[in-house]
């Protein structure tokens, strides 16, 4: 070990021109890390040699910098040491690992020592490596509540105590407790929401107060994929569909064939005088396809079906003509082209319809949740009114649409036999009772069975203590009792002679917002919860913390 080569002596020997250059050769070097972190883009690319025309991102931003800077041009790329570019694979990860270290470090200052609460959720990589991915909700000090990405750690299996250590190793990192978490969010797996060895149960065996609340837009999703799965004749009809769209969709020709098709259609309109016409009016319609991941998507594929209907059976008539896929098509247009298909086409029009109103609105970023119960409670009341009062309203779309598109229409009255069987050995039941009670009512009450099981005031009492809160109408939902036992949820919080004392406190709270007219015009408990924050009311700010 030479004295004369020891780091400090080398670093000291340099010129001050070498530590500006240095310095320069860094800083460009973060800049476009910088960007490219925020932009989500790949660093590297397929070819970095000196000649290739595309070197990847990261070196070609640091070219266009230095295109346009002659004093970073001086010091980088081809006019810096040959070791010392700042540009190797290791030095960018490097980077990015100092870049993510201070972000993470500045949420964790934000957090402050505030209660917060944990989203987790897997997800695997391209090398199909297990991922688990963490972050934490929160107030800040101005009264907003943020969520902010924790991490993103390797997990050798998904058992809920590998996820539990896993979560205890990367808030222990952070110098966080799960003693400070106040809520749980996961999705609907039985690893992390079961109610004996799930990790919801595990963290909360430690933290009772760490209340789990599972995602209502994702609890809706496993609402409709039930219905799907329980009736097998609408399991069937969204197969059908997903052909259908399939067959269409999969070739450019099939859909130029569609456009060129629905444009006739609209021209025919426009010559019969059957359709309005003005600006905005008579848009381009494309067949949706719909994804397996989000049932979203399926009401627009119906929609989008029942507008194509006429131009979608032409092309289907064209693709029959194709040798490779006369047979598909065949089968397709066979399926679709009955009263069958056009009953559960409509019917699942409508419940989709109304759940997707939903859906929409649970998936809102500023979605409060007295709001959120409150649109799953009109969606069950509209699904029901659609069974009390819609037969009639449904059965008679589907006759008119039949008989637009001369699809046969079967007499209800009529016994109805099952294909393939004798009719001596059928049974005694009328195609209307096939229609309105086997279909109809059946897949109507499975709804509202599934948004009952998964929307029911037992699961969400916390939120409806919680609802209390809401300031509209000069806090009309106001109730000391539910706020009491809201209290009651977080024994950690709240001392035996803090809650006999909490019945006066409530009182002096709905006296002082209802007679402050700076809380006269709030709209949802964010509102509230800003204007709590710069309340110096010690007993206001303990409230804030603990919804």
């Amino acid at each position: 070990m030479t004295q004369e080569q020891h780091i400090q002596v080398c670093v000291s020997k340099q010129s001050e021109q070498s530590k500006q250059d240095y310095r320069v050769r860094l800083t460009s070097s973060v800049e476009i890390l910088l960007y490219l972190l925020r932009q989500g883009l790949a660093f590297r690319g397929h070819d970095e040699s000196y000649d290739s025309l595309n070197r990847g991102n990261f070196l070609e931003g640091l070219k266009l910098l230095a295109n346009n800077n002659e004093n970073i041009a001086k010091v980088v790329l081809q006019n810096a040491p040959e070791n010392h570019q700042m540009i190797a694979p290791c030095i960018q990860k490097d980077i990015a690992n100092a870049i993510a270290s201070e972000v993470t470090q500045k949420i964790i200052n934000d957090l402050g020592e505030e209660l917060f609460g944990i989203i987790v959720d897997e997800s695997r990589d391209i090398s199909v490596k297990e991922q688990m991915i963490v972050f934490i909700r929160y107030v800040d000090s101005s009264g907003h509540i943020v969520e902010r990405l924790l991490g993103i750690t390797h997990v050798c299996d998904t058992t809920s105590m590998s996820l539990k250590v896993a979560i205890e190793d990367l808030l222990t990192r952070h110098r966080l407790s799960i003693a400070r978490i106040r809520g749980q969010g996961y999705d609907g797996a039985s690893n992390m929401r079961g109610e004996f060895n799930g990790l919801k149960t595990l963290i909360m065996n430690e933290n009772p107060s760490a209340f789990y609340v599972h995602c209502f837009a994702h609890q809706l999703q496993l609402a409709l994929v039930g219905v799907a799965k329980e009736n097998e004749e609408v399991g069937d009809f969204f197969y059908t569909v997903s052909q259908l769209c399939n067959i269409v969709c999969a070739s450019c020709k099939h859909m130029d064939s569609l456009r060129d098709k629905q444009l006739k259609m609209l021209i025919d309109s426009i010559s019969d005088d059957t359709i309005e016409t003005g600006t905005g009016l008579n848009q381009e319609t494309v067949l949706k396809r719909p994804g397996d991941t989000r049932w979203g998507s399926h009401y627009g594929a119906l929609m989008s079906i029942i507008t194509l209907f006429s131009p979608v059976i032409d092309v289907l008539d064209e693709i029959r003509q194709d040798p490779k896929q006369r047979t598909e098509a065949f089968r397709v247009l066979k399926n679709i082209l009955c009263f069958d298909f056009v009953f559960l086409l409509h019917l699942m029009r409508d419940v989709l319809g109304i759940t997707n109103d939903l859906s929409q609105a649970l998936q809102k970023k500023d979605q409060n949740i007295v709001n959120a119960m409150r649109l799953v409670d009109v969606s069950k009341k509209r699904l029901q009114m659609m069974r009390d009062d819609g037969w009639e309203a449904l059965l008679q779309q589907v006759s008119l649409f039949c008989n637009k598109h001369s699809i046969p229409i079967p007499n209800l009255d009529e016994v109805y036999v099952v294909p393939g069987r004798p009719r001596r050995n059928a049974e005694e039941r009328t195609h209307l009772h096939r229609y309105r009670v086997e279909r109809f009512y059946a897949v109507l009450d499975l709804q509202l069975q599934e948004l009952n099981n998964r929307f029911n005031e037992k699961n969400t009492e916390l939120l409806l203590c919680v609802a209390c809160f809401d300031p509209k109408n000069s806090f009309a939902r106001f109730d000391k009792d539910k706020l009491v036992r809201l209290a009651q949820f977080y024994p950690n919080d709240f001392s035996d002679i803090e809650l006999q004392l909490l019945d006066n406190q409530l009182q002096t709270y709905f006296v002082d917002v209802t007679s402050d007219p700076a809380f006269s015009k709030l709209d949802c408990i964010d509102d509230l919860a800003k204007k709590w924050w710069k309340r110096e009311d010690i007993w206001t700010i303990r409230w804030c913390i603990c919804f």
